[in-house]
């Protein structure tokens, strides 16, 4: 008889809501990382916080960097260092695509969410972006106070 395939766990583990806010999104790229094992085991009990990561290209190379993968709590003296830097893995062609727009002044390459695949691989999404001026957070702010507000009254009739 034939063992039964493993369930592999897929889905969101981490979102960047501030980027939405913060950022106008532009462009969205996915990418794989290069991971240790224990920040895999993290990853899957969905302790990653990417509050303050940004993503630069270095040599030709992709890198996140700020992202916090908190050290798996069973892993012991081989557990990773929770700050460091990570290689993201994209083609040549889209490397050099990203680094053309962000040589233009005013785009930031920001992470949006980290997931697993169907395959069961860890991914990032990236986001190109440029940044908000505090007048068009404050106008977006306003403008969803004011639908929420239409809503209301046109369900209370």
């Amino acid at each position: 008889m034939a063992e039964p395939k493993k369930k592999i766990a897929t889905g969101q583990i981490a979102k960047n809501k501030k980027a939405w806010h913060d950022y106008e999104i532009v462009e969205k790229v996915e990418a794989g990382m290069l991971l240790v094992g224990t920040e895999v085991k993290s990853l899957r009990d969905k302790q990653c916080d990417l509050e303050g990561a940004f993503a630069r290209i270095l040599d030709d190379e992709c890198w996140l960097m700020g992202c916090k993968i908190a050290p798996y709590a069973q892993g012991g003296y081989v557990n990773h260092e929770p700050l460091r830097k990570r290689k993201l893995l994209l083609h040549r062609a889209q490397i050099k695509k990203i680094r053309i727009k962000l040589e233009q002044r005013g785009y930031t390459l920001i992470p949006l969410s980290v997931y697993f695949n169907a395959r069961g691989l860890a991914k990032i999404e990236l986001g190109l972006a440029h940044g908000k001026r505090q007048f068009d957070k404050r106008q977006k702010l306003t403008e969803q106070q004011q639908k929420r507000d239409l809503d209301r009254s046109y369900k209370q009739k």
